[in-house]
């Protein structure tokens, strides 16, 4: 019986003994599960920290993307009737020719009508063209109506006389003709 006894101790000592291993076992994992954790955790940390830094950096570059853009918009406006005024520099400059050399007034009036043809050329290149308007019907959206009057010479709504000359610059009114209409 004290064998027995023995052997029972022997096993309880031995099951106590392999809990301990069991248990060192689950801490060792717990440990090796928590330094796992730690080093995946800095590994993220570290990707949160560059995903950080791009974003900074794509915000820096697009901050000077704009500041870029907004100095080139600003000198497209600055400049951009140059080619309008180099071209019609030559115009300016045979005016005061013109008025230098012509010494009678028909000589001057041949040379203002050849400048003012080389004028109008260069303003028709870069898109002028008058708006039609005696004889036209009214039209709102390119004449405007100074006066008014009762002609029997024309129909209800027919421009009689045009006061000031209206102009669109590439299909755009950039000034409406100023205009006498019949009104019945």
């Amino acid at each position: 019986m004290a064998n027995n006894k023995d052997e029972e101790n022997l096993e309880e000592e031995s099951e106590s003994l392999n809990e301990e291993k069991d248990d060192s076992q689950e801490e060792l994992t717990a440990e090796e599960k928590l330094a796992k954790m730690e080093e995946e955790l800095e590994k993220k940390d570290e990707e949160l920290r560059e995903y950080v830094a791009h974003t900074q950096r794509l915000q820096a570059d697009f901050e000077n993307f704009k500041k870029q853009t907004e100095k080139q918009n600003q000198n497209i406006i600055k400049y951009a009737n140059e080619n309008l005024i180099n071209n019609i520099l030559d115009s300016y400059e045979d005016i005061g020719r013109a008025l230098d050399k012509f010494n009678n007034d028909e000589e001057l009036r041949e040379g203002l009508e050849l400048i003012y043809k080389k004028l109008t050329d260069t303003l028709k290149k870069e898109g002028l063209e008058e708006i039609p308007a005696k004889g036209e019907k009214f039209d709102p959206f390119k004449h405007e109506a100074l006066m008014v009057e009762n002609n029997p010479d024309y129909e209800n709504g027919e421009i009689i006389e045009v006061l000031m000359k209206g102009y669109t610059l590439k299909d755009k009114v950039i000034r409406y003709s100023k205009v006498k209409v019949c009104k019945k």
